[in-house]
């Protein structure tokens, strides 16, 4: 039986409606549209604090209007009509230019609610044709002293909106579906309910939406909450159960693994030596291992990996390691190469496995890889490709797993008889994120560094403030190329307005005043730079053919190259021990994650690194705020914690940290830890009991319909 909340949001709206909620936040559905909570509430008799808005923040505010002029433009045809507003102690200025209609709604004394994304313009914060709607005082007037009070203080849902769909339609959306919504089925078990003291899921939905106190909508989240919290726990764990139903033959080390330990230069880190033996135990029983591995840049995941691909080959099986670039795979290939020695190597038949190898060496790969010859596969994205058989894979090794989908790891693992798999991630991940977004994983740690990492500083160069600064990025960039050291020099664009793919779909949806720093302007810049007379400059980038990288990157590590201008591509990997600088144009254009692992590329041999962010955000900002953190620390557990927080989804016009929204709607990973822990336990409970949650129907429907496949491909990248 369909739930009502399958029902088309075209039939339950019309079909012009329907079309602006799927365009604008992809819903198609009542339950899509349900499911969109307020992301806070205001009240009609209660002003926002104007002195927390932020410079280019998405914000949706209740304000009252202050005075109202209009002006004609100087230098063109039309008016400008700016209006005030105001908490009481500050000022935010509204503009709109030849909408001089506006006055006869925009009154002093009015109040409302006003959305769009703060500016700035000579000093003075403001809104450019902000979207609004204004509460009628009338209406108050006509109540007694008892109603109006309660009209002022009930609370007003404010949604994550878009220009095209401000947060009050929004509401009268909703408000039309809430004033036909039929009973709905439960989805959390009756006695997981009461002894939690939860609210009813109908009640829940009406009163997050529709509250009458704030007691109503507090109630009603933490209902909510949970019940997404064991939805998800759900999905994730019986995801689990579903891979470990299939069995493989048993991989255990021996000689090979012996042999290589014996050879080692060094001894092993007392975490790497526990994460070995965790992955062996696994090994031995057939159980398909699922297993996260974490660590700083440098701590030692690849030996570890290494290891675990020695273990596979004892009894014949094969390894294939999926890198996320043509440069990583290549970098990855030299290093396995050269831990395992010439003689082991060759026995082992390393392989590489790339889209851009010559037609000749891509028909020797694959015949390799098929007839079991190769016992390690290292490649790209071409691993995946249907061409691509194994004789026995036993190991599917995925590298920084935030650059695959969740899709991309089962075709890799769907290519042999229930292989273990292992993904590494230089981005450590907190312990609720793992439980959260990596349910399906076994979680292990490399916290320990190798002896002998030198120090990095990290200095944020805030042009907004200091635009003189930058001349002294490219001295300092030179003093340390006159010691004989190296430097990098990333920018987020290939050329004007071509950004790399992969960091295009990280600012996908985020507006940007200024072109992004290009690799060919700042090439042809650094060349004729009289501070870098006669240094040897090269460009990086992934338009470049893969021999062209290769031999980019032999030369940069040969020190045949000064600095390298490039995009993301030298991202992680890349392992230049005399390369001491790392400098990041427009560091407010990448991620947390991804300034970590930049400066990760510095500070490899004995030489100490510095790391320079070039920003010209303004303090204060979401994007300066990410550079700051990254600035601040070299800790990556704390970075990636610091990246939770500071990722608040857009704050009311839907852009997220970089454009793409979360698939978590109430659940917070940092401030929910004891939820889906508790979530978790239940979900654990109820699948012993019940595998197939065969006895809780609108429960395995709420998975069903929560836990798609896109929302799984989300997951996996996040």
């Amino acid at each position: 039986m369909d739930s009502p909340l399958d029902q088309r949001l075209a039939s339950a709206l019309g079909g012009r409606t329907a079309q602006v909620l799927e365009k604008s936040f992809g819903m198609h559905t009542v339950g899509d549209l349900l499911a969109h909570y307020p992301r806070r509430y205001g009240r009609r008799g209660e002003l926002t604090a104007l002195s927390e808005l932020r410079i280019d923040e998405p914000v949706t505010i209740v304000a009252e209007v202050r005075s109202v002029t209009e002006r004609r433009m100087q230098n063109r045809r039309g008016s400008i009509l700016e209006a005030t507003i105001s908490d009481g102690h500050g000022i935010l200025t509204l503009t709109f230019f030849n909408q001089g209609f506006r006055k006869n709604e925009l009154r002093p004394g009015v109040r409302g609610i006003f959305s769009g994304k703060i500016g700035a313009y000579r000093g003075t914060r403001q809104l450019t044709h902000p979207d609004y709607e204004l509460f009628d005082p009338d209406e108050a007037a006509t109540m007694d002293a008892e109603q109006a009070q309660r009209w002022a203080e009930t609370p007003v849902p404010l949604y994550p909106a878009t220009a095209s769909f401000p947060s009050w339609k929004l509401q009268k959306a909703v408000e039309t579906i809430l004033d036909v919504l039929p009973p709905l089925p439960d989805p959390v078990p009756d006695e997981v309910r009461a002894a939690r003291g939860l609210m009813d899921f109908r009640d829940a939905l009406v009163k997050v939406h529709r509250p009458e106190t704030d007691a109503d909508w507090r109630r009603a989240r933490d209902a909510l909450r949970f019940q997404e919290a064991l939805v998800l726990q759900l999905a994730l764990l019986g995801q689990r159960a579903e891979r470990r139903a299939v069995t493989g033959p048993p991989r255990i080390p021996g000689a090979l693994s012996e042999a290589f330990e014996a050879a080692l230069p060094w001894a092993l880190t007392d975490d790497q030596r526990a994460v070995g033996e965790q992955i062996e135990a696994e090994f031995l029983d057939g159980t398909p291992m699922n297993r996260l591995l974490q660590g700083e840049v440098g701590s030692g995941k690849t030996l570890v990996a290494l290891r675990a691909m020695l273990a596979v080959a004892e009894s014949g099986g094969q390894s294939a390691f999926l890198a996320p670039t043509e440069v990583l795979a290549g970098q990855h290939l030299r290093s396995i190469v050269a831990m395992l020695g010439p003689d082991l190597a060759a026995r082992l038949r390393v392989t590489l496995l790339t889209g851009q190898l010559p037609a000749a060496e891509r028909r020797k790969a694959l015949l390799a890889a098929a007839s079991g010859g190769a016992a390690i596969v290292v490649g790209t994205h071409a691993l995946l490709g249907d061409q691509v058989t194994f004789a026995d894979l036993g190991l599917v090794i995925v590298d920084e797993q935030h650059r695959f989908g969740v899709e991309q790891r089962e075709a890799l693992r769907l290519k042999g008889q229930a292989p273990h798999v292992l993904v590494l991630s230089a981005t450590p991940i907190p312990r609720t994120v793992a439980m959260t977004v990596f349910g399906d994983l076994d979680v292990s740690t490399l916290r320990t560094l190798p002896a002998g990492r030198a120090p990095i500083t990290s200095h944020v160069v805030p042009l907004a403030e200091h635009p003189g600064w930058e001349a002294r990025v490219w001295e300092r960039l030179a003093e340390e190329l006159a010691q004989g050291r190296q430097g990098f020099v990333v920018c987020p664009a290939i050329e004007a307005g071509q950004l790399e793919e992969a960091d295009a779909e990280e600012l996908e949806g985020v507006e940007q005043a200024v072109p992004p720093a290009a690799v060919d302007e700042t090439l042809a810049r650094l060349r004729t730079h009289p501070s870098l007379a006669g240094r040897r400059i090269e460009p990086l980038h992934g338009r470049m053919s893969g021999e062209e990288k290769d031999r980019v990157m032999r030369a940069f590590a040969a020190g045949d190259i000064d600095v390298l201008v490039a995009t993301t591509v030298i991202e992680v990997g890349v392992d230049v021990p005399n390369a001491s600088t790392m400098i990041v144009l427009d560091a407010d254009r990448f991620g947390v994650a991804q300034l970590h692992q930049l400066r990760g590329r510095v500070g490899r041999g004995g030489v100490p690194g510095i790391a320079l962010f070039v920003t010209r955000a303004e303090q204060g900002s979401l994007a300066r705020e990410r550079v700051d953190a990254v600035a601040a620390t070299l800790d990556g557990f704390e970075l990636a914690q610091a990246d939770l927080e500071l990722r608040r989804e857009g704050d009311v016009l839907g852009g997220t940290q970089s454009g793409r929204r979360s698939s978590l709607k109430l659940l917070r990973v940092i401030e929910d830890a004891e939820v889906i822990a508790e979530a978790r336990a239940v979900a654990e409970g109820l699948l012993d009991a019940d595998p197939a949650l065969v006895g809780h129907e609108a429960l395995r429907e709420a998975v069903a319909r929560r836990f798609d496949t896109a929302e799984r491909a989300f997951l996996g990248k996040a």
